[in-house]
């Protein structure tokens, strides 16, 4: 029977592979007794390796040594590092413990932390020593000054974060008030570690197993809390999408996996597909990214197009041998048509997949095939993914036609149980109706393949017209001296806003405003050519590789404001 082309704007996603219904720890313990000598993370800056036996038996015995601290089901336990085997190790002991792991940003300031500490009551901080500039333990002085006077093997009693007992440092040297990493990994008792074994049977996959900071695209963050069912589930669905059930994956990961797409879509994997992940360095480099394709034979490859296009654009790109590449994850943000070219020409990677999603949504609900056309990789989301439906809706909450741009509304496993202890803004995201409202526009093809315009928020009313950064981006990605651009929307006192674009030319290439004004004359609409043009070196990001249009725009105000003052004055 032929299939019906789409009138409406609603989808749903349908498999023949059923949902899981088991946890993260249950899972580890299967695929060790299965695979016992498999490799399962080789983490190439450390140079270690970790076979999926040694995986179960290292997070058991940090499992065992965060009860011994008084670590309890429930409680939540913070890791504040970048990319390290030891963050892996977090991950599956507070799952094998029933404790919920809070993913916080290595990139956090000493207020960021504060914030992120009191909003969910961490108990015990797992933390690196420093990443890049930054000295981790002196910036937790600044919001604990009590950590340095506490007497070695004593709980943290701190005014300021009263729910804080421990501090674990993932360092060999001696920090006042914490604790080695290594010394916790042999804390737990034979008491403890039985404890951590006879829980298995009693945690449920609804359980709370992960909270993470939405990433701050649009302003202050808010806790998403997710259960076992939801990543794990979601990780089975994309996975199988890209085929790890058919060969043996194996899955650079240079992407953080403090945010759901290092987490989900790469280290639990390992549960259940078996695959390798290869981590590359604490903090996306590109050279060190295709130096470990090269050295690991990596089949998969996970990036935002901003680290595609500095992959692509490194001067020793050819040294390494990326011929292992078959597929891959690009997402975080719209997918430029001429970059996606590159990485399946120059990269090998003809099965890239493009994905979508939210951290509230496990994160994704959209994906490409492997199969599908360069058109479709480039212009679309692709479709909604097994056991999750999808509507349109405009501003009333009526689901619009076809082709047409309404805000997209998710609903299915993957939902988060809500926003931790947080109740209002959970009614704002998630609907009686189990709806979760993204703030992402978007439009629906007859196929069902989707079309991201923007964020709601990142709409420009000029004059009365609705403009998408989005078709404006696309459009200069074609200009051949331009690496990337982002397109923002600012306070204009006559038409209510004026495009401003923001350019990063290629290396050692020259261009001037009115050059990129006459290559969008005749070519779209006079309304969309950008008024204001600023070639710069970067964009305000998060660490997981989003651009914060939201600080371009604070940026921008002042910097225009100040711009047209001179001109006028």
């Amino acid at each position: 029977m032929v299939k019906s082309p789409l009138k409406w704007s609603y989808s749903f996603g349908v498999s023949s592979e059923p949902l899981l219904g088991a946890t993260i720890g249950q899972l580890l313990q299967q695929r060790a007794s299965e695979h016992p000598d498999r490799e399962a993370f080789v983490s190439v800056h450390q140079n270690v390796r970790l076979t999926f036996d040694q995986l179960l038996l290292k997070s058991d015995a940090l499992a065992a040594g965060l009860v011994a601290l008084g670590v309890e089901r429930g409680d939540r336990v913070g890791i504040w590092a970048p990319n390290c085997i030891e963050w892996i190790l977090v991950q599956y002991a507070t799952a094998r413990a029933g404790i919920i792991l809070v993913n916080i940003n290595p990139a956090y300031q000493a207020s960021e932390l504060d914030f992120a500490l009191k909003k969910v009551g961490i108990k015990v901080l797992v933390m690196a020593e420093h990443f890049k500039t930054q000295d981790y333990y002196s910036l937790l002085l600044r919001v604990c000054p009590e950590l340095n006077q506490i007497k070695d093997g004593e709980s943290l009693h701190s005014k300021s974060l009263p729910d804080l007992k421990r501090v674990v440092m993932i360092s060999d040297k001696k920090f006042a008030g914490t604790l080695r990493f290594k010394d916790v990994m042999e804390m737990g008792t034979r008491s403890d570690l039985d404890y951590i074994h006879n829980l298995q049977d009693k945690l449920q996959f609804d359980d709370p197993v992960n909270i993470q900071f939405t990433s701050g695209t649009t302003g202050s963050p808010k806790g998403a809390t997710l259960s076992h069912h939801n990543i794990v589930n979601n990780a089975k669905i994309l996975g199988f999408q890209l085929a790890y059930n058919t060969e043996h994956a194996r899955i650079c990961v240079p992407v953080p996996l403090y945010h759901c797409f290092g987490m989900v879509m790469g280290s639990l994997q390992t549960l259940l597909y078996g695959a390798m992940v290869v981590l590359t360095s604490a903090g996306f480099d590109a050279k060190a990214t295709l130096a470990a394709i090269h050295q690991e034979r990596c089949t998969s490859l996970y990036g935002t197009p901003t680290m595609f296009i500095d992959m692509l654009n490194l001067p020793e790109f050819n040294d390494f041998n990326l011929k292992s590449l078959r597929t891959g994850i690009m997402a975080g943000s719209l997918c430029p048509s001429e970059v996606m070219k590159q990485v399946i020409s120059r990269m090998h990677m003809n099965e890239c997949t493009i994905c979508y999603g939210t951290t509230e949504n496990s994160p994704v609900t959209f994906a490409t095939y492997r199969d599908d056309s360069l058109e479709k990789k480039a212009e679309t989301i692709g479709k909604v993914l097994a056991y999750t439906e999808v509507k349109i809706v405009d501003d009333a909450g009526r689901i619009v036609p076809v082709g047409e741009t309404g805000e997209i509304y998710i609903r299915g496993y993957c939902v988060m149980r809500g926003y931790w202890n947080d109740e209002e803004q959970t009614k704002k995201a998630i609907g009686d109706d189990g709806w979760y409202r993204t703030g992402d526009l978007a439009f629906l093809n007859e196929e069902g393949y989707g079309s991201i315009i923007g964020r709601k928020k990142d709409m420009i009313i000029r004059g009365g017209e609705n403009i998408y950064p989005a078709e404006i981006e696309q459009f200069l990605y074609k200009h051949p001296k331009i690496a990337d651009v982002q397109v923002i929307g600012v306070p204009d006192d006559r038409l209510g806003e004026q495009i401003a674009a923001w350019i990063k030319l290629r290396e050692n290439e020259e261009a001037t405003a009115q050059e990129i004004k006459d290559f969008c004359k005749g070519q779209i609409a006079h309304f969309k050519i950008p008024y204001y043009i600023s070639f710069v070196k970067e964009f305000p990001m998060t660490i997981t590789g989003k651009v914060q249009k939201f600080k371009m725009r604070e940026i921008a105000h002042d910097m225009y404001k100040l711009r047209i003052q001179q001109q006028t004055g």
